[in-house]
């Protein structure tokens, strides 16, 4: 039986847990038995509540403070799935941008013997909707700037929709892991390309949130922009 968990990171996403939750679940069956593992930043609009009023043994909550962060809500994430023996650990939004339905597919190519699989953006072409003009320009060019920079061979290179096998995760030092916007799946990446891990990239049709509000802000892209030249560097002296 493959123990798989779902990382779903949130704050004020009440209009979306309790419906992306029993879509990932579905997924559940044959040897897959799908789990979920909700990091709550303390959300003003009750997110936790809710997931605590599904009772269900599946879903799990795990609530913190303050806002602190997509990268560390992810760690933690990770450090649970390692800690609860699980064999592969997704990151996921709860907003629907990232379809369940994928998952299945993800699985399936993990268990082909890759140690990270990617739902991408831009592998075959642009597979994005809803999004304005501006911020697909700026997405798809921070891909082609980190894959300049650091020699990543992965064409999106800030894709948030990914599938890890544990036993991989194990060997990355997470208390290194210092990025915490988007910047963070850009270091996860270049690390495991780093290690020699096998990575994969599926196709995904990226459709922008359905309900709530975008986490996007400036702060995000100028860490994510110098992000690249630390790891370049890091690499380049030995420290990874």
């Amino acid at each position: 039986m493959n123990r798989i968990l779902v990382i779903i990171p949130t704050y004020n996403e009440a209009d979306n847990i309790v419906k992306i939750i029993p879509e990932v679940l579905k997924n559940s069956g044959g040897d897959n038995d799908f789990n979920v593992l909700v990091v709550d930043d303390n959300s003003p609009d009750g997110t936790a509540k809710l997931v605590e009023e599904m009772n269900n043994e599946k879903v799990n909550l795990l609530k913190r403070e303050k806002k602190s962060g997509l990268g560390t809500a992810y760690l933690a994430g990770f450090r649970y799935a390692i800690e609860k023996n699980y064999d592969f650990v997704f990151e996921m939004d709860a907003d629907f941008s990232h379809d369940p339905k994928y998952l299945k597919v993800f699985i399936e190519k993990i268990l082909e013997g890759y140690d990270l699989v990617i739902g991408s953006r831009y592998i075959n072409g642009i597979s994005v909707l809803n999004w304005p003009l501006r911020r697909l320009i700026m997405s798809y060019m921070a891909s082609v700037y980190t894959r300049m920079i650091t020699g990543l061979k992965v064409m999106d290179t800030t894709a948030g929709f990914m599938c890890y096998r544990v036993s991989a995760l194990k060997q990355i030092n997470l208390d290194e892991v210092k990025s915490n916007g988007y910047s963070f799946q850009i270091e996860m990446k270049f690390k495991f390309f780093k290690k020699g891990f096998r990575i994969f990239e599926v196709p995904i049709l990226f459709i922008d949130r359905r309900e709530g509000e975008s986490k996007m802000s400036k702060k995000v892209v100028y860490e994510a922009y110098f992000m690249v030249w630390k790891l370049k560097f890091k690499s380049l002296t030995g420290k990874l």
